[in-house]
């Protein structure tokens, strides 16, 4: 029996997207009332859409549910930046699609190393779990950031594509 469900895509796009838009603002916003100013390291959708970032959603139907983005640190090492999957879609394993899909694309991209920098508060808990489910390590500061007692840091070695 066929589903009335739209099927799931993650897909390359711009964050500049006027569907998109609205996601990447409620990302802004918790990452602003989360942290104290001088440790927001969210990007602005202008700052996400330079040819140095990989920048997805998923997506079911037209309906934007999350978004990623892998930032070019360096030939062999990259970021993941603005992973956000919304409130409502919680809980149905779309994190781990998106996680999934940003590592297999780091990979594609010749990446051999992806880190991440997430907040130390509780709102960020379930995220720094789903890190280290996939295998991500706590690490130092890497590329820009510094000992930020708000910051967490995490990176991962990525198998040759």
């Amino acid at each position: 029996m066929p589903s009335d469900k739209p099927a799931l895509e993650i897909r390359r796009d711009t964050p500049l997207a006027a569907e998109v838009l609205p996601l990447l603002q409620r990302h802004l916003d918790l990452m602003w009332a989360a942290s104290p100013p001088e440790s927001v390291h969210a990007l602005d959708p202008a700052e996400l859409a330079v040819a140095d970032v990989a920048f997805f959603t998923l997506r079911e139907g037209e309906t934007v549910l999350g978004m990623g983005a892998i930032k070019r640190i360096d030939a062999g090492h990259a970021e993941i930046k603005s992973m956000h999957v919304v409130a409502e879609a919680r809980g149905r394993g779309l994190a781990v699609l998106l996680l999934d899909r940003l590592m297999s694309e780091a990979q594609r991209l010749g990446y051999a190393r992806l880190s991440l920098e997430t907040g130390v508060e509780e709102v960020f808990a379930p995220a720094r779990a789903l890190y280290f489910r996939a295998g991500f390590e706590q690490c130092p500061p890497f590329e820009g950031y510094w000992d930020d007692p708000n910051s967490f840091f995490m990176t991962k070695a990525l198998a040759p594509a």
